[in-house]
C-alpha cells in the first residue's frame, strides 16, 4: 500500500510542476522598461523562451505610451506566443524609466559648491539663476548617482559662475556631464515697507514685511520687523523699499503747533500750564513752547505725549556790595 501511495504522490507533484512550468502567458497592464526596446518578457508573464525577443521601441525617456491589446496580441502571435490571457484589458501602458534632474537640484549643487568660499556664507542664503537651463533634465535611468559639482569658477565682483557637474551611472558607464553659467547672489532677510510711506509716518505692523533681498542692497545690518513697528519715519520710502535703522526715529510725542501741557516742578510744587509747541520732539528732546498765559517762550524737555517739563529759572543773585548799597539807599 505504501509504495502505490508514494507513487501517486510523486505523479501529482510532477503534474503540478509541469503545470507551473507551462502556466499560460498573461498580459501585464502596466510595463516599465529602462532600455530602448520593449521585450516580450516585459509585457507578458510566463513568456517562456520568447521573453528576450524585442517587439517594440521604448517610448522616449520619462514618457508613457499606450498600446491596444488587439495589436499586442497580433504582434505576440507572430512570435508564436499563443494562448495569451489578456484579462479583458483594452490597452497596455508602457513607461520608459528615467532619471529626472530638476532645476532645484542643480541650484542646490552649485550653491553647496560655492558655500564657504569667496566670502559666501550658508548655501541656503544663495539665490542661483541661470543664463539658460531647462526646468528638468531627463537622463537614462542608469544614471542613479548623486549630482555633484566637479568644477565651479566664480567671479566675486560680478557674482558670476561657470559650473561643471556630473552624475555617475552604472558601473563602467561614463558619467553624465552638465555645464551651466549664471549668477549667484547672497540673500538676506530684512524689513521692507508694504506701502508708500511719508516722512513723519508712524509704522504699523501692516506697514512692515520681511523679505529676502540681495545682501549688497541691504548692507551689513539687516533690520528685523519688530524693532521697526511703532517707529517714526525720517524720510519717505516707496512700497517695497528696504527699511534701515537710519530711516527710523522714536515717534514725536510733541508736534510743532500742537497744544501741550507745560509742567513746572519747583520746591515740591508742580504747576501745569497750557502752552503751544514751537518745535517737534520725541521723548528726551529739548523743545521750545509758548506759554499761552504769559506769552513767553520757554524751553523744556519732552516727557510724554503732549507733555513738556520746564524748570523755572533760578532767582537772579544780587552781589553783596550791590545789596549793601541798596540797603543804605533805603
Amino acid at each position: 500500500m505504501i509504495r502505490p501511495l508514494l507513487a501517486a504522490l510523486g505523479l501529482i507533484a510532477g503534474t503540478l510542476a509541469a503545470n507551473a512550468q507551462f502556466a499560460a502567458p498573461t498580459l501585464r497592464a502596466h510595463v516599465t522598461v529602462s532600455g530602448e526596446v520593449v521585450r516580450i518578457g516585459d509585457m507578458v508573464e510566463n513568456a517562456g523562451e520568447a521573453a528576450a525577443i524585442a517587439i517594440y521601441r521604448a517610448p522616449d525617456l520619462g514618457t508613457t505610451g499606450r498600446l491596444a491589446v488587439a495589436d499586442v496580441v497580433a504582434t505576440l502571435r507572430a512570435h508564436q506566443v499563443v494562448g495569451l490571457d489578456t484579462r479583458d484589458l483594452g490597452e497596455v501602458e508602457v513607461t520608459r524609466a528615467a532619471r529626472l534632474v530638476t532645476r532645484a537640484e542643480i541650484e542646490t549643487a552649485i550653491a553647496q559648491a560655492l558655500a564657504g568660499r569667496h566670502g559666501i556664507g550658508d548655501a541656503r542664503d544663495l539665490a542661483v539663476t541661470f543664463d539658460r537651463a531647462p526646468d528638468t533634465i531627463t537622463l537614462d535611468a542608469g544614471y542613479n548617482g548623486s549630482l555633484k559639482a566637479t568644477t565651479v569658477r566664480f567671479d566675486a565682483t560680478r557674482r558670476r559662475f561657470d559650473a561643471s557637474l556630473e552624475i555617475a551611472g552604472s558601473p563602467g558607464a561614463v558619467p553624465a556631464r552638465l555645464r551651466f553659467t549664471g549668477a549667484a547672489v547672497e540673500m538676506v532677510e530684512t524689513a521692507t515697507v508694504t506701502r508708500d510711506i511719508e516722512r513723519g509716518d508712524i509704522l504699523k505692523a501692516s506697514d512692515v514685511a520681511l523679505e529676502r533681498r540681495p545682501r549688497a542692497e541691504v548692507g551689513t545690518a539687516p533690520l528685523d520687523r519688530a524693532p521697526a513697528v511703532g517707529m517714526q519715519m525720517k524720510r519717505s520710502l516707496r512700497a517695497g523699499a528696504v527699511l534701515r535703522m537710519a530711516d527710523l526715529t522714536k515717534p514725536d510725542l510733541v508736534q510743532r503747533g500742537q497744544s501741550v501741557t507745560l509742567v513746572y516742578h519747583s520746591a515740591g510744587i508742580t504747576l501745569t500750564i497750557r502752552a503751544k509747541a514751537l518745535d517737534s520732539g520725541t521723548e528726551g528732546d529739548t523743545v521750545t513752547v509758548l506759554n499761552l498765559q504769559s506769552k513767553r517762550e520757554v524751553q523744556g524737555v519732552v516727557v510724554g505725549t503732549g507733555q513738556v517739563a520746564a524748570t523755572p529759572a533760578a532767582p537772579r543773585l544780587i552781589p553783596a556790595a550791590a545789596r549793601t548799597a541798596l540797603l543804605n539807599a533805603e
